[in-house]
């Protein structure tokens, strides 16, 4: 099989995945709080980066991992697995899964205003237009579900669900200063400190798993938002000679969660979250691969 043929699958792979976690999110928070959804999800993950380090026989890599970039690790594992899904999860918990979902994806946005402020990179006028186009989507997810239709929603968590984009692009600008280490290797220890945050967490916190269904929901959450789409979508990247395209697929999954969250939720989608996820995407992809293009 061709590289390019290997990178539509490993992709597809990673977008699938993508596609059912919002709806396996509300599964467990059926059955688990918040906390306890991550704290088993992340130590499933963290099992399946170490048996994947395993099969590749890459454990000696870490001896090439220094003191400084330890300490990064330490910071980045603090802000993603533990800060991040602790935010979004709780998100979802007070927010129905296609809101929480969609203003999740405005971190992109988040990211380039991020990159302008503390890495000083310049952000071209026309970009302003794309994000501008997103944040009205996000606008219109956050104000116009109430008053077009007619459902209320949690301040708290639309709240939440933003400072989930701005945890989520801070732990993407840190972690681009390890890209030279091995992508699994570097999840691994990332998720390493994370577990650990989180077990020191669970000393102060009232934790019960005696749920069987939420440690399954908790289980798939590790294997199909953590590990897997994140392993494959590394494999997409290295074997194809389009990432643009392979970046851009990933675009499709908040739009294939939509008909999942409906179908196993029943959840009633509303136009808004339509529209408004229809501008979120549009702003980035039109920042990304528009204005890109002219740049370059």
């Amino acid at each position: 099989m061709k590289d390019t043929s290997k990178s539509f699958i490993y992709v597809l792979i990673a977008v699938v995945s993508w596609s059912t976690v919002a709806t396996a999110f509300k599964i467990g928070l059926r059955h688990y709080s918040h906390y306890e959804l991550l704290l088993v999800s992340a130590i499933s993950a963290l099992l399946i980066f170490g048996l994947l380090i395993s099969f590749q026989k890459k454990w000696g890599l870490i001896r090439s991992i220094t003191h400084k970039e330890w300490g990064l690790f330490a910071i980045t594992g603090l802000l993603s697995p533990a800060g991040y899904y602790l935010i979004l999860f709780k998100a979802y918990e007070l927010l129905p899964a296609q809101i929480a979902q969609s203003i999740n994806y405005s971190w992109a946005i988040v990211l380039t205003l991020l990159l302008a402020v503390f890495m000083k990179q310049r952000i071209p006028a026309l970009k302003f237009l794309g994000m501008a186009i997103s944040l009205g989507g996000v606008a219109l997810i956050s104000l116009g579900s109430e008053s077009l239709s007619g459902v209320q929603l949690s301040i708290t968590g639309l709240f939440l669900a933003f400072i989930s984009a701005f945890v989520w692009a801070s732990f993407w600008i840190l972690n681009k200063k390890s890209e030279h280490i091995d992508n699994v290797l570097s999840l691994f220890v990332s998720f390493f400190f994370g577990s650990i945050y989180l077990i020191m967490g669970s000393l102060f916190v009232d934790v019960q798993l005696q749920s069987l269904k939420g440690a399954l929901s908790s289980l798939y959450v590790g294997l199909f938002e953590m590990a897997i789409p994140f392993i494959f979508f590394g494999l997409a990247l290295k074997k194809t000679d389009n990432p643009a395209l392979i970046n851009q697929l990933c675009y499709l999954s908040p739009f294939i969660s939509l008909f999942i969250i409906q179908s196993v939720l029943g959840e009633s989608i509303y136009l808004t979250t339509i529209i408004g996820l229809l501008l979120i995407i549009g702003g980035i992809l039109f920042n990304e691969y528009v204005l890109g293009k002219k740049h370059k």
